[in-house]
């Protein structure tokens, strides 16, 4: 899976991200199957790595959930996937849209109705919800996490960052979950709040045995893939068509099985 990171095709600061890419970095476009799609041959897929089972590197390869998905819907328009890791924040906003830096987003995005205002999301793919991850010797009690003094890792931009802070809780900010984590296991926070698959792929890894979830708290959430708003129906509907389609023939079970085990009953959709 190729992958490209904005800062690094680029080469320039952040803040010069869109003139870059509507520029020099800009690819020329297509449309296949009424299907717009920004660089020739390709679905551009922007992401925020890493977020482990969904998108994360593997080797050389960008491998997960998603990315299965979206090889799919590739594949039905007769392109390869290619990835590109940008700010979780570029995503919600739509700024990746808005600069042609890519097709769709697939990055375990919860659908609520401030991101839907600026993107338009697919059908729910996925049954998710916010729990927190604490190590096994902190005795720390759903009671207790309710009372507000406690330091709660969060990922910037996310629904867990928003959840914490409603529940008043003292948040300190990461990039991305793998600088989450790291905070947690070298005591920075005495918790962190994180999308229920991902902590507990994490929780697959002995390095991870001292640390365990939170019972009785636990949010649901709906995943999404976006696209541009307004600007991409046909890739709106292929997206869904895709998602009804390996729902009704099996391929979504065995997906995500691969890569989180057996799937409840709540997942079928």
């Amino acid at each position: 899976m190729h992958l490209v990171t904005l800062s690094r095709a680029c080469a320039v600061p952040a803040a010069a991200m869109t003139a870059c890419l509507l520029t020099a970095c800009a690819p020329a476009g297509q449309t296949v199957r009424g299907v717009h799609l920004v660089a020739r041959g390709t679905l551009t897929t922007c992401t925020h790595l890493p977020y482990a089972p969904f998108q994360f590197q593997r080797g050389k390869a960008i491998v997960g959930f998603d990315v299965d998905l979206i090889d799919l819907v590739a594949r039905r328009l007769g392109v390869r996937q290619k990835i590109i890791d940008t700010r979780f924040t570029a995503i919600t906003s739509g700024e990746v849209f808005a600069v042609a830096a890519c097709d769709l987003a697939a990055a375990g995005m919860t659908v609520n109705p401030q991101r839907a205002a600026v993107v338009d999301f697919s059908r729910p793919y996925f049954e998710s919800g916010q729990v927190l991850m604490v190590r096994r010797d902190a005795r720390i009690t759903p009671d207790a996490a309710g009372s507000g003094g406690l330091r709660v890792g969060v990922v910037v931009g996310t629904t867990g960052q928003a959840y914490a802070r409603h529940q008043g809780w003292q948040t300190k900010g990461y990039e991305n979950a793998t600088t989450e984590l790291d905070a947690l296991r070298t005591g920075q926070v005495d918790a962190l709040i994180q999308d229920d698959p991902v902590v507990r792929y994490w929780l697959t890894d002995e390095a991870n045995a001292d640390f365990t979830l939170l019972p009785g708290l636990r949010t649901r959430e709906q995943y999404g893939f976006a696209v541009r708003k307004g600007h991409n129906p046909a890739l709106l509907r292929l997206i869904d068509d895709v998602i009804a389609q390996i729902r009704r023939d099996g391929t979504y079970r065995r997906t995500y099985e691969r890569w989180m085990g057996p799937m409840p009953p709540e997942a079928t959709g």
